[in-house]
């Protein structure tokens, strides 16, 4: 099965009916990661096929999840305005994972991207150049030091446990803004240890085509 078969059948199995111009871009994504990671080592993963499977189909599993939260609303009628639920973050997004898939796949979300090691700054750069991404924004920073109040929700993935993700990146919400951290395992343990003000919404079980082991979305808002 080539590459381009198999990004076919995992988006299937997902549910998920990107048109081909889109898929052309996930591909072209993938290519560039592999090309980069031969000098700058983002990814223990070097081949592409494992690459489409534990990262990108892993990336946009949360897609179904998202498309159904009223935080992926219609834009809003109001030239300059947009609706709660279009301005994004990835926080510690590294190779720009779940950020770059997400914003490949929703063109009308805007995703920045924050991480604070230069050379997967760098890539992300590059991959918003060659990929024709101006839904994109790159921030070479700490999470910590990215003024509050921008993002309407704010996703990590294998990020940190959810106490500290919510201590490093809860300021960064709009008031009724979430986060989403994606995980393997449910992380009760983590739950319980949630900082006060701040509740779990929601703890939903992730399919990721290709993928034999657990994956879970926790959704987390202030109360």
């Amino acid at each position: 099965m080539s590459l381009a078969e198999q990004l076919q059948a995992g988006l299937a199995a997902l549910g998920l009916d990107l048109p081909e111009k889109m898929q052309t871009s996930l591909l072209a994504y993938v290519a560039l990661l592999k090309k980069w990671n031969r000098t700058y080592n983002l990814t223990a993963i070097r081949e592409e096929s494992e690459m489409l499977t534990q990262h990108l189909l892993d990336s946009l599993s949360v897609l179904p999840v998202l498309q159904e939260s009223a935080l992926a609303g219609p834009r809003s009628g109001i030239p300059g305005r947009q609706s709660p639920g279009r301005r994004w973050a990835d926080v510690g997004s590294g190779a720009g994972l779940p950020g770059i898939p997400l914003a490949i796949a929703r063109p009308d979300i805007e995703m920045t991207l924050i991480e604070a090691v230069e050379k997967k700054s760098a890539f992300q750069r590059q991959a918003k150049i060659e990929l024709g991404l101006p839904n994109i924004t790159v921030l070479n920073t700490r999470v910590e030091d990215v003024p509050g109040g921008s993002f309407d929700a704010v996703v990590s993935r294998a990020f940190a446990e959810l106490a500290s993700f919510v201590d490093l990146a809860g300021h960064l919400l709009t008031a009724g803004g979430r986060l989403y951290a994606m995980k393997g395992l449910a992380p009760e343990d983590e739950i319980n240890r949630l900082p006060l003000g701040w509740r779990m919404l929601d703890c939903i079980r992730l399919s990721v085509p290709g993928l034999d082991a657990e994956r879970h979305l926790i959704v987390l808002e202030k109360v």
